[in-house]
């Protein structure tokens, strides 16, 4: 649980160091090279509204409304750049009228990277604030 807390503040101490006009930069040099050819970008305005909501607790750091909101994802599907295990962690995105998790998940890197699926990683849109 401690591990969890302070991933959790890394994460949103990542974010809050990031400039905001850094996102240039993540299509650029040597951050360009990593970033995978299908991934396209969508700006966070973009996003359903449940999907803002998620970002916004990620942000705030919780508290989150499923368990397993902020586990490990192991990107085993290999369609984010590749990095160590424990770098890319995922939120679960509500999906209204699904009686499960549903489909819908933001993914997070330690580089304050947003990723966002709506068909279980089968693709991933780079979120652009």
């Amino acid at each position: 649980m401690l591990l969890r807390f302070v991933s959790r503040v890394l994460l949103v101490f990542l974010a809050v160091l990031l400039p905001v006009g850094c996102s240039s930069t993540a299509t650029t040099g040597a951050t360009a090279s990593s970033t995978a050819p299908s991934a396209s970008a969508v700006r966070l305005s973009q996003l359903p509204a449940e999907a803002r909501r998620t970002v916004a607790l990620i942000d705030r750091g919780g508290p989150f409304p499923y368990a397993r909101d902020g586990v490990v994802f192991g990107n085993h599907e290999k369609l984010l750049p590749r990095q160590k295990r424990g770098f890319y962690h995922e939120y679960t995105v509500r999906t209204p009228g699904s009686r499960d998790r549903g489909a819908r998940r933001i993914v997070t890197g330690q580089d304050g990277g947003i990723y966002y699926t709506d068909d279980h990683y089968k693709s991933f849109r780079t979120v652009l604030r």
